[in-house]
């Protein structure tokens, strides 16, 4: 599997259209309005680097007011389960 965070400018008048639309693409798992210098967060759970090029090249590209994005893939996940599951004693 396959994770990558995208950050996307948009048009500020079509955030919501943008994030709609993001929101029912294949392999985006979730999509967030953000403050900061980007407008919009997605998450992308895919099972290959070749997906996310596509998602990213192709099927992003496709889409009006996207002025620009940054992607950057995740290398290792670290949640509360996670650290909980590595420090207990098993009490």
């Amino acid at each position: 599997m396959v994770t990558a965070i995208i950050m996307l400018s948009v048009e500020k008048k079509h955030i919501n259209q943008v994030a709609e639309k993001l929101a029912s693409i294949e392999g985006l798992a979730e999509v967030y309005s953000v403050s900061g210098p980007y407008d919009i967060a997605a998450i992308a759970r895919v099972q290959s680097n070749d997906e996310i090029s596509d998602l990213v090249t192709q099927q992003l590209a496709q889409i009006d007011y996207i002025i620009k994005t940054e992607t950057m893939l995740a290398f290792k996940a670290y949640s509360k389960d996670d650290l909980e599951g590595m420090f207990s004693v098993g009490v």
